[in-house]
């Protein structure tokens, strides 16, 4: 199943439903850490706001651990539960999503608040730009110094990255890159295989 995260930090959209306000921020977060500060961030935006309701998906959506909402004072599961149930019905990872209400003087009811907030969130994730979540996998290549120029043009060449080199009697380097640019990049090696050590945590 593809997954699918906000390309921005930052999103908002507002919606008015009889006369209350809410403004919906979402926000790009890989896990639980950059949730709670996106969250404490709009929390400190919006302090005379009536509630600050939340849901994410702070994570892959394949780790319910990730998966947590919070009414923020609303009645219980009338704001953060429907909200997290619009993302758990979407396709999105790596998201928290806060929707922010200003009172606007007319009660909604639990039944309204409930479509109340998943409006808000629904309308807000069909204009979100979002970008495909690929997994990305680590490789090694152990090699000696005339070959480094060459190895690593073909690194750039398959669009892998490379994050660490260690100098010892060889050159050690550790990459990351995505299961299509690991496939490049061992064909791009193909020819010096006898001259080098390969490895990856690609599945084969």
């Amino acid at each position: 199943m593809k997954q699918y995260y906000p390309e921005q930090s930052y999103f908002a959209h507002e919606t008015e439903v009889k006369r209350s306000k809410f403004i919906t921020h979402i926000s790009h977060t890989t896990d639980k850490s950059t949730s709670d500060l996106f969250i404490e961030s709009i929390q400190k935006l919006h302090p005379k706001a009536n509630h600050n309701c939340w849901a994410r998906i702070a994570g892959l959506r394949d780790n319910l651990s990730c998966r947590q909402s919070n009414d923020d004072g609303e009645p219980k599961g009338t704001a953060g539960k429907p909200m997290l149930n619009v993302l758990e019905h979407s396709d999105l990872c790596e998201i928290t999503v806060v929707v922010t209400r200003y009172f606007g003087g007319i009660k909604l009811g639990a039944g309204g608040l409930v479509r109340a907030y998943s409006q808000a969130v629904q309308e807000a994730i069909e204009h979100l730009s979002v970008s495909e979540y690929l997994a990305k996998f680590h490789f090694t290549i152990v090699l000696p110094f005339e070959l480094v120029s060459d190895v690593e043009r073909k690194i750039a060449n398959s669009g892998a990255n490379i994050l660490n080199r260690e100098w010892e009697s060889e050159l050690r380097i550790s990459g990351e890159g995505t299961e299509d640019q690991l496939l490049v990049l061992e064909q791009n090696l193909n020819s010096l295989l006898h001259k080098l050590s390969y490895s990856s945590d690609k599945e084969t």
